[in-house]
């Protein structure tokens, strides 16, 4: 295909996700001409399905300090990008645009529709109200570069020029979505440091067929202790979900990472304790008090009193040698106490983490030590800035990516 150069632009913008499309939106708004080219056939796939079609915009922690706690090394980096735009911001951007947040468990805030889609309609006219140029289905074949600056971007056989450029592409998190790591491989073939990336908030892969069986079952507040080679390494409490593949939900997410850095170290398996806040003793008085309740009963029929709720079936099949089908005055003590025990501490072997196409966030990244944090621009190229998820930031869920997408889109916009 010939190559046609296209006319000059202010700023080109490569990616219209969430960072991309403030990054231009707020260029824009500064009077710049932008051009965002993005090799999907819509802006904001992503966008669109995060937090289940819900959007967990950011986080509401007010304390600075606390909130960047929440990015590990990555913290130091920090401070000066949100003196600049914070979660705060956030907020009052959002409100501006006419689409309030509200603040639910955990500090997560959602646009007050619960809506994805409507977060990113509100950045949609954003940008359109600044005149950006889009153009879709622009599949970015080479970044130009000649002597410290950025030259050029070749896609689908078409040379776009700048005097500025924000890569802006995304990780590898959701690759149905367009994130395939393109975005990696052009900074490291300019001769950045890219960090491989890794699944990092992912569900966990469990052997146990029992635990597959429950697959759509939520539990709100379990604790989960994990081993390594039978030696106790950490434990959490939250809220659990169970998949057809393993365990889920937003403490087995933010978890992720820990257990990653297990299973390098030997056999991952882990218990969860039903009754995080009753004692062995306690639990067993509660129990007492079911079975001389129901002493004619069958154990199957009053187990559901027992196991938390949906998961009778699964909690019955792993009790060894108690048939489901005794009565509970026939329950031996012996037996009542392996109840107990097994209900303080369901066993799982963990096989692995899922892989990027069901991660929330993929780390990897380029290394922050070569982007001026203060403007996202590169260190090496005087006219490039990086935003979002090309940066190698650890962060849980809970709106704290999506918090890292506005802020660096935010500063790239007004200092490309």
């Amino acid at each position: 295909m010939k190559d046609n150069t296209q006319m000059h632009y202010d700023v080109i913008v490569i990616g219209g996700g969430a960072s991309g499309m403030m990054a231009a939106g707020t260029a824009a708004a500064r009077g710049k001409k932008v051009l965002i080219l993005e090799k999907n056939k819509l802006l904001g796939e992503k966008l669109k399905i995060t937090g289940g079609g819900r959007c967990n915009v950011t986080n509401a922690e007010e304390d600075t300090r606390i909130f960047l706690k929440n990015y590990g090394k990555a913290e130091q980096f920090l401070y000066s990008p949100f003196s600049q735009f914070s979660n705060k911001d956030t907020f009052n951007f959002f409100e501006k645009l006419g689409l309030p947040l509200v603040v639910q468990a955990r500090k997560r805030a959602f646009p007050n529709t619960e809506k994805a889609l409507d977060v990113f309609n509100t950045l949609d006219k954003y940008i359109k109200s600044g005149g950006v140029t889009i153009k879709t289905e622009a599949h970015v074949k080479r970044i130009l570069s000649n002597g410290g600056l950025i030259t050029g971007v070749n896609a689908s056989g078409t040379t776009y020029k700048a005097n500025s450029y924000i890569i802006a592409t995304g990780g590898m998190s959701h690759p149905e979505t367009g994130s395939t790591g393109d975005g990696f491989t052009w900074l490291s073939d300019l001769g950045h440091k890219v960090m491989s990336p890794t699944p990092t908030i992912v569900p966990l892969a469990v052997k146990e067929k029992w635990v597959h069986s429950l697959a759509g079952v939520s539990l709100s507040f379990m604790k989960i202790t994990f081993y390594v080679n039978g030696v106790k390494k950490f434990n959490k409490t939250g809220k659990l979900l169970f998949t057809h593949f393993g365990i889920s939900g937003p403490l087995i997410l933010n978890l992720a990472g820990k257990v990653s850095d297990l299973i390098h170290e030997g056999i991952v398996t882990a218990n969860i304790d039903a009754y995080p806040d009753t004692d062995i003793v306690a639990l067993e008085d509660k129990i007492i008090k079911i079975f001389d309740l129901n002493k004619n009963k069958m154990l199957k029929n009053i187990f559901d009193e027992i196991a938390p709720h949906g998961t009778k079936e699964a909690i019955l099949s792993i009790l060894n040698n108690i048939n489901p089908d005794t009565k509970v005055h026939s329950i031996t003590k012996d037996e009542r106490k392996q109840i107990v025990n097994l209900l303080k501490a369901i066993p799982m072997t963990i096989i692995g983490l899922m892989g990027f196409d069901r991660a929330v966030v993929a780390d990897g990244g380029v290394n922050l030590k070569e982007i001026d944090m203060r403007t996202m621009r590169s260190n090496i190229y005087k006219n490039l800035y990086i935003t979002g998820d090309l940066l190698h930031i650890n962060r849980p869920s809970g709106g704290f990516s999506l918090q890292i997408c506005w802020t660096t889109g935010y500063i790239a916009g007004m200092n490309s």
